[in-house]
């Protein structure tokens, strides 16, 4: 069974962004989604994770169903407890200023953890299991040193991996990547490739959009090529990049491995 399912996923602002997007994957599948800007890429990733709601379309998980254009508008907890399926990483890494880095990853799964019906009773417990997770996370992202350190005193490329330490402390089914190297320079953006790179060899299921033709060519199994809100082309590495099929698959590429 596929971990998840996209079907006809369509969105409208003042135009139609995106129109009518299937794809499927496994459990422990990279897909890396590719196109030029303004071809729908952030707007299906928003649109998976709840931060918008498609017009149309039905999104499943894992067999059950997170999201039914068909289906009564959702309860905030409702909601909440369908995000809690997906982690995402953005590019602007929307780290909390206020909090230091220990702080920013254990946020979350701490006011999470309140709504346990056994938090009262084992608190301590619980509390100390979020901050081990996060302390783990956070070494495996190589920021072991950095626990009390603020936002404003980490470059770009230690920012973005509290970000992907931070989507990993809710245990998400899927993590997604919404061009995390963008903001960063061509040295910051290796190590930054390296560390999903090291997400992959644990056969953590990812989405990544990203501008990195050949780092998606070496990290993920299946890319998607969208264009127009469509998705044009899909395959293997191989596939769509070294043998691409359609025109505008040929001539995106083509721009940007020139």
């Amino acid at each position: 069974m596929a971990i998840l399912e996209v079907k006809n996923i369509r969105k409208h602002y003042d135009t139609e962004v995106l129109k009518g997007i299937d794809f499927s994957m496994e459990k422990g599948e990279i897909i890396a989604v590719i196109g030029s800007s303004g071809s729908g890429k952030t707007t299906l990733l928003r649109c998976i994770n709840f931060l918008e709601t498609p017009d149309e379309g039905r999104i499943t998980v894992d067999g059950g169903c997170v999201f039914d254009s068909n289906e009564g508008k959702l309860s905030s907890k409702e909601m909440r407890k369908r995000q809690l399926n997906f982690g995402l990483v953005f590019q602007s890494f929307n780290l909390f200023p206020q909090y230091n880095v220990l702080k920013n990853v254990t946020l979350a799964p701490s006011l999470l953890a309140k709504e346990r019906p056994d938090y009262r009773k084992n608190k301590k417990e619980i509390t100390a299991d979020i901050d081990k997770r996060a302390r783990d996370l956070l070494d495996k992202v190589g920021l072991s040193d950095k626990l009390m350190s603020y936002p404003c005193e980490l470059s770009g490329g230690q920012k973005q991996r509290v970000s992907i330490a931070r989507a990993l402390a809710l245990d998400p089914k899927i993590l997604f990547f919404d061009e995390p190297t963008s903001a960063l320079d061509p040295e910051i953006t290796n190590e930054i490739l390296k560390v999903i790179k090291q997400l992959a060899e644990r056969h953590i299921t990812m989405i990544i959009v990203t501008h990195e033709i050949e780092f998606a060519r070496n990290v993920a199994d299946r890319i998607l090529f969208m264009d127009g809100g469509v998705v044009l082309e899909e395959g293997t590495p191989d596939e769509v990049i070294n043998n691409p099929k359609n025109e505008r698959t040929k001539a995106f590429l083509s721009k940007m491995l020139d």
